[in-house]
């Protein structure tokens, strides 16, 4: 049945979209955030669908190598790999964020192994009749609970590219604790978890403790992205220490890591000193981090993240999931995968609450209790809208942004700012 099906045309498809003033260690963000849409056809007709990286190294990958799975079986990933492996070769001209490893071009062959996977993957599921999940192995969970991510946050852009979002400004603790409640009330999350690395670390202690006040018994996060220097670290964590239920990349490097774990009864979190295999091998050695964030865009897809998790339990590590700015494909995609996983011991990051558009039949994602149902339906349970992904890549035509630089996009508010890190 799915042996005789060959893919048969492979379609990438550069999408901007509104994307709110959120500050972070590295700047802001920009107006527009971008993505890739991934369109797999198969022989009979079908259409697997995948989302990733949109900016333009990336989709210079893409480009590079995306007919190399013409004329496979959707089923035929490791031959799909292979392929990749083969074709990939280096794109010059990305910037790249520490905080954020899927800018990184050292992880252009993963990302894009993920990128053709998740599409096959959707593929196959359509062709057994089964959800992606089932292909995994099968759901542990009927629902993937997500967590509320917080920003500090301006009101609106400084070039005013559009309206305002509707959450307002997001400096003062007060204002941290309403964002908080109302991301609450509209999607009943049930953990917190602050973007820090922003205010000094005082400031953001204190968001944390009026959090704390005001939401008694919710789990909650802090995430400075490593900007806050080794003394700084040890310096916050006895504050922090009764207020937290995990303490994430505080400090740089693995051996910074390290240290901290000594000043402090929190178990440690990564998305930025573990993204690759070798890096969970030194990592695990040293016995600092607890908790690994993982993401299957850049780590190379779903089931890489399941061979990952394996390794989590081996090594009694936690894990939860990273994000970064997304639409539905990309969450539905984490919610098969996370639903797989019987380790998946912390609620999932999201930055879905902060989109406003979207690119899939039927709008947006629902939010049940902080929780999003596996879908049922074959494959990934999502089809384009065609006429939302014509809008959206008109949007990326016109927008004149082609690769994420929150740095340069500070320094519109703030010329001297420099970026460098740590910076408290």
């Amino acid at each position: 049945m799915g042996r005789d099906l060959k893919i048969s045309a492979v379609r990438v498809t550069p999408i901007a979209f509104r994307d709110g003033p959120l500050l972070n260690a590295a700047g802001i963000h920009e107006p527009w955030a971008l993505r890739a849409i991934v369109e797999l056809e198969s022989s009979d007709g079908r259409v697997g669908l995948s989302e990733t990286y949109g900016d333009a190294p990336m989709l210079a990958v893409l480009a590079q190598a995306k007919d190399v799975v013409l004329g496979l079986s959707p089923f035929d990933l490791n031959a799909m790999e292979q392929r990749v492996r083969a074709a990939v070769r280096p794109v010059a001209g990305a910037v790249e964020f520490e905080l954020a490893p899927g800018s990184h071009a050292a992880k252009n062959v993963p990302k894009l192994i993920s990128a053709l996977e998740v599409a096959m993957l959707d593929l196959q599921g359509q062709v057994v009749g089964a959800p992606v999940v089932d292909l995994l192995g099968g759901k542990v969970r009927d629902a993937v609970p997500y967590s509320a991510y917080l920003f500090f946050k301006y009101a609106e852009h400084i070039d005013r590219p559009y309206a305002p979002d509707a959450w307002g400004e997001g400096l003062s603790p007060e204002q941290i604790v309403a964002q908080a409640k109302r991301m609450i009330d509209l999607y009943g999350f049930r953990s917190i978890k602050l973007k820090g690395g922003v205010f000094a670390p005082a400031h953001e202690i204190a968001c944390m403790q009026a959090l704390h006040a005001a939401l008694p018994g919710l789990p909650l996060r802090l995430d400075p992205n490593a900007n806050w220097s080794l003394p700084t670290a040890i310096a916050a964590a006895p504050e922090l220490d009764t207020l937290l239920e995990y303490y994430e990349d505080p400090t740089p490097g693995l051996a910074g890591m390290a240290e901290l774990a000594k000043h402090t009864a929190l178990p440690l979190a990564t998305n930025m000193v573990i993204t690759t295999l070798e890096e969970f091998r030194r990592g695990a050695a040293s016995g600092a981090v607890k908790v690994l964030l993982s993401d299957h865009h850049y780590w190379g897809g779903l089931r890489v993240t399941q061979t990952l998790a394996r390794m989590c339990a081996l090594w009694d590590l936690g894990l939860s999931m990273h994000s970064n700015s997304h639409l539905g494909i990309s969450l539905i995609a984490m919610t098969h995968i996370a639903a797989s996983i019987p380790n998946l011991t912390y609620a999932c990051d999201t930055h879905y609450p902060w989109q406003e558009e979207e690119v899939i039949e039927g709008g947006r994602v629902r939010f049940e209790d902080g929780a999003v149902r596996v879908p049922e339906t074959p494959g990934l349970g999502v089809t384009l809208d065609r006429r939302r992904l014509a809008e959206l890549h008109a949007q990326y035509l016109d927008c004149g942004v082609r690769q994420r630089d929150d740095l340069a996009q500070m320094k519109k508010y703030d010329p001297t700012f420099t970026g460098s890190t740590p910076r408290f």
